[in-house]
Order: structure tokens, then C-alpha cells, then sequence
């Protein structure tokens, strides 16, 4: 249910949190999928950074033969722009939506918040990032694409008009491909959105100089 908070695996800091990064993982994984990740960023401890790595609900995946998983939506066929689940879609927004909600009731304001995701969890933080009504540290959205992107001029917030944004993809991803990557970049870019694009020659996942640049950029959007 949209109205029920989403159970979370949590990385506190080592003092009290002054920043949150809300992470969201792919299809078919869970909430675990990178919190191996945390070390690896070596985000300094004065960033006071809490890591929050949300389940997404299981569902049926059409795709995948009605298979239940975990999912952000549904995929209801090939064409992932045309066939688009917009409830799922919405529904995962307002889920992520009350998580910042959240953050903010537990003292982290919401310009010390990123929105971040791969995959379909990327998809998610680029949609409900551009359409939250407050501005946020940044949106990362990694190997994924834009949702709803006839929308994007009537729904985005302008709040977050100027948000950082970094964008990341492999070039021989298959599963997202890169074309679709690029392609949402533009989109983004053609709405005034100034997009921080790294790409990398790899398949759908992350590699070493990727967590160097989103550790960099981390950094960056939350000093």
C-alpha cells in the first residue's frame, strides 16, 4: 500500500546523521543489493551521512511471465517508454516521497537529501526528484532512464529546476540500453536541467571508477 512506509535496510554514521541518501535498487533485488557500497564511497565522517537502502514492494513482473519480485513498477513489455505501468510508477513515488518525509521528521532538512537509484530504482529517484516540491541536495540515477517524459514539463517542480544531477552508464549495457541513457539525458537537458553525465565501458552494473566519481560527487553536493 502507497500510504504504508516501505521497510528500509539503514547504514547509520557515527554521529548524529546531517545528511541522507535514500538508495533504490534494481529489479529483482532488494534493499541489501548495495549496501556493500557504503564503505567503498569513502564519504567523509563529517558528512554525518545515513544510508537508506528501501525494499520495493513484490509483484507481479508481466515480463518476467507474471513472476513475483521485487519491483518499483510493473514491465509490461519491450518497449519501456510506450508500455509504461504510470500507477506503479506513481505509487513508488509517493512511497519514496514519505521516506524524505521521514528524514526530514528525524532532523536532516531536505537540501542535505539525494535521491538516489539503478535501474528501476533510478528511474523512481529521477521521477520523484524532479517533482518534489522542495529542493534537494542532489538526484543520482544510475544506468537507467526517464519515466513519464511527456510529463516531465507539466509535473517537474521548480524547486529542484536547479538540482544537481549525475547520470552514469555503461555503454554495453542490455538491459537499459545506453542509447536510452543518452536519450533521457537529453530530455532532462532540453527541460534546463544541468546533467553531471559520466559513461563507462561496461554492461548493467557499477564498476570501481564509477563509486570514485559518485563518491566525488557525493562530496560535492552534500560539503
Amino acid at each position: 500500500m502507497s500510504d504504508e512506509l516501505l521497510e528500509c535496510v539503514e547504514r547509520e554514521p557515527s554521529a548524529p546523521a546531517r545528511s541522507s541518501i535514500i538508495w533504490l535498487h534494481g529489479l529483482g533485488a532488494d534493499g541489501h543489493d548495495f549496501e556493500p557500497i557504503v564503505p567503498e564511497l569513502g564519504l567523509a565522517e563529517d558528512l554525518a551521512v545515513r544510508f537508506i537502502f528501501p525494499h520495493a514492494p513484490e509483484r507481479a513482473v508481466t515480463i518476467n511471465g507474471g513472476m513475483v519480485m521485487r519491483a518499483w513498477y510493473d514491465i509490461l513489455g519491450m518497449d519501456i517508454r510506450r508500455d509504461e505501468d504510470i500507477e506503479g510508477l506513481r505509487t513508488s513515488e509517493t512511497q519514496v516521497r514519505a521516506l524524505v518525509e521521514r528524514e526530514v521528521s528525524r532532523g536532516v532538512s531536505e537540501e542535505r537529501i539525494v535521491l538516489a537509484g539503478f535501474s528501476q530504482g533510478g528511474a523512481i529517484a529521477l521521477q520523484a526528484g524532479v517533482r518534489h516540491p522542495r529542493r534537494l541536495a542532489g538526484i543520482m540515477a544510475l544506468s537507467t532512464y526517464l519515466t513519464l517524459p511527456e510529463q516531465l514539463e507539466s509535473e517537474a517542480n521548480p524547486a529542484n529546476g536547479d538540482c544537481p544531477i549525475f547520470m552514469a552508464h555503461g555503454t554495453q549495457d542490455q538491459v537499459v540500453p545506453y542509447e536510452g541513457g543518452q536519450l533521457s539525458r537529453q530530455a532532462l537537458e532540453a527541460q534546463g536541467y544541468e546533467i553531471e553525465w559520466r559513461e563507462y565501458p561496461m554492461p548493467h552494473s557499477v564498476c570501481a571508477e564509477e563509486i570514485a566519481d559518485i563518491s566525488s560527487w557525493l562530496t560535492g553536493v552534500l560539503a
